[in-house]
């Protein structure tokens, strides 16, 4: 875990950016590439989104099925465990309201899912509301693989490792289950604001 965690020490905070900057972080122009292994190429053509109840029922979308969803443009800061914050970036693609609006669920948590076997557990209630998306575009372009593409999802309000990379689908659950990260000793819930990186936090 180390290994993936610079732990960036000794830049000032400054004072302009005080109210957008987490406490422990610094702000990058650039856009830092993380990944615990293999990058996963998903073609389009194959790709698919489905949304499992916790009573098992499917809700599932082809590439072309999502996109002719409303999509939304969004712009956002992000927050990386490793320390860095990234300013305004901005993202299309669909509203996790839209993607569970027909989802008869009384689940309480979610469990996303992604290509090459990343898990990742967020609060249902952390998805909804417009804090969260599935999205395949950055900056006007398609999403790289490095980046999450061909889709993933974006939960900026939390540490960026929980806008899972090459998200593939959300299973509902009654109770909580520690994804990857999680399980490895990073934060279950991850507020960038409380410094939530890892257990005990």
């Amino acid at each position: 875990m180390s290994s993936l965690s610079p732990g960036f020490h000794g830049r000032g905070r400054p004072a302009s950016l005080s109210e957008r900057l987490p406490p422990g972080q610094y702000p990058t122009e650039s856009f830092p590439v993380l990944s615990a292994g293999p990058t996963p190429r998903v073609p389009t053509e194959t790709w698919t989104f489905t949304v499992t109840t916790e009573t098992g029922e499917e809700h599932g979308w082809t590439w072309d099925e999502m996109t002719a969803l409303p999509q939304e443009e969004s712009v956002h800061d992000i927050h990386c465990v490793t320390r860095w914050s990234k300013f305004d970036t901005r993202w299309r693609g669909v509203s996790l309201d839209t993607l569970l609006a027909d989802v008869d669920t009384a689940a309480e948590y979610a469990v996303a899912h992604s290509y090459g076997g990343y898990t990742t557990n967020l609060p249902l209630e952390d998805l909804l509301d417009g804090k969260a998306w599935l999205v395949h575009t950055y900056d006007d372009y398609p999403l790289s693989p490095e980046h999450g593409g061909p889709a993933r999802l974006l939960v900026p309000h939390l540490y960026f490792w929980k806008s899972a990379k090459w998200v593939r689908g959300l299973r509902l659950t009654q109770d909580d289950e520690p994804g990857f990260w999680e399980t490895a000793g990073y934060h279950n819930y991850g507020d960038p604001w409380r410094e939530q990186r890892h257990w005990g936090d």
